[in-house]
């Protein structure tokens, strides 16, 4: 019996020296894992972009004048040459009573001289038409013989004279006509109205479209005075619809022209095809929202297909542009975020038989999450991707699988 009792006390003390064992042994750590694979890698260069025209143009008053209602509104298509809005003058403060007494004299002496013209333009024919009979006459009597040469040739100079007389008269009564328009104009300076034209219309400056496209922006649509170079219409064509993108300066030296450019974030669900047409010579400093100066260098790009990007997009939208630098076919690629640097290396914890092991790799290009592995890793070898204090080289570790993204 002390014997049994014995055996029992010490099965009891070595199952509690197990339990405590147990409970005092390290855990496995908890890991987010992601297999190393081969898939088709893309390095990208992504930043914002806006839209804009190659050529628009800025259609302005050319003169100070008085801006007639413009009709057309954004969005209006407009030809090469169409008028697009129309000027007429200012009208002019008005005169004392004197000078307008003046002018209303001038007006009425100008029509009596235009009146005295015209009377003398129907005298000058009248005398035209009785020397061109008389010659007539002389002509046939002429070739009968019946009088002198020189009767003849002083009937032809009298006819000449009298024609001579008629295209006078018909000088002077333009010149009287234009002395009435001149002095009616003077009448409506001295009175304070806008000066008229010759059938009592307004004097109007028409200007026209510089290119046929559409109206981008009206900068004014109602009537009113307005002073040279002020700006009315913004005239552009959507057949010349670009984007220009501001890359940071050590971006910009990647890219070259003709480089492939994917255009999303515009509000679509599709891609629109690009191409880089110029990388600018010159950058420019821009303050980030941190309150960092960034050095930034304009990148022009272009539509395959602008068309299609016309039906979607105008002026000044916003669009994400994916740069694309390199592609290749089975890449092997990690998470960045398994990378971290040890002893001046990059290095990942690779899991085999559920321990972390460290091992340094070599790394190539990288793009947004993702980078190429060159070498230290094979496509099926399981990586833990975010490790933490807790993971040292030979800790056991339980990891949680997820997608490599």
């Amino acid at each position: 019996m002390k014997l049994r009792k014995k055996f029992l006390w010490g099965l009891v003390i070595l199952l509690m020296a197990g339990a405590l064992v147990w409970a005092l042994w390290p855990a496995p750590v908890p890991v987010s894992a992601t297999p190393v694979r081969a898939a088709p890698f893309v390095e990208v260069v992504e930043e914002e972009g806006r839209t804009r025209l190659r050529d628009s143009f800025t259609v302005t008053a050319p003169i100070a004048g008085f801006l007639q209602r413009v009709a057309l509104e954004a969005g209006d298509p407009v030809e090469l040459g169409q008028v697009v809005f129309r000027l007429e003058p200012l009208p002019a403060p008005a005169l004392d009573a004197r000078s307008l007494e003046q002018a209303r004299e001038n007006l009425s002496a100008s029509r009596a001289r235009l009146e005295s013209a015209r009377a003398n333009l129907e005298t000058e024919e009248a005398e035209a038409a009785f020397a061109e009979s008389e010659f007539q006459r002389y002509q046939q009597l002429r070739e009968r013989e019946l009088v002198s040469a020189t009767d003849m040739e002083r009937v032809r100079s009298v006819r000449d004279r009298q024609r001579s007389a008629v295209r006078a008269a018909e000088h002077a009564v333009e010149v009287a006509r234009f002395e009435v328009q001149s002095a009616r104009a003077v009448l409506d300076i001295a009175s304070g109205q806008r000066p008229e034209g010759p059938e009592g219309e307004r004097t109007l400056l028409d200007v026209h479209s510089p290119t046929a496209g559409l109206v981008l922006r009206r900068h004014r649509c109602c009537e009113g005075a307005i002073n040279p170079g002020d700006p009315v219409l913004d005239v552009g064509d959507l057949a010349d619809l670009e984007v220009q993108v501001d890359l940071l300066s050590m971006d910009a030296v990647r890219v070259r022209s003709g480089m492939r450019v994917n255009i999303t974030g515009w509000g679509g669900d599709e891609m629109l095809d690009a191409r880089v047409r110029r990388v600018e010579p010159a950058g420019f400093t821009r303050v980030s929202a941190l309150g960092v100066d960034e050095q930034r260098v304009p990148v022009i790009v272009d539509f395959v297909d602008v068309a299609r990007a016309a039906e979607q997009l105008g002026v000044e939208f916003r669009v994400e542009a994916e740069f694309v630098l390199w592609e290749g076919e089975e890449v092997v690629q990690i998470p960045t975020s398994a990378l971290f640097r040890s002893d001046g290396r990059w290095t990942v914890f690779v899991v085999d038989g559920g321990r972390a092991q460290q091992r340094q790799v070599e790394v190539g290009r990288r793009s947004g999450m993702v980078t190429q592995i060159l070498d230290g890793l094979t496509p099926g070898e399981i990586v833990v991707t975010h490790p933490g204090d807790r993971i040292r080289d030979g800790v056991r570790v339980e990891p949680q699988l997820t997608s490599a993204g």
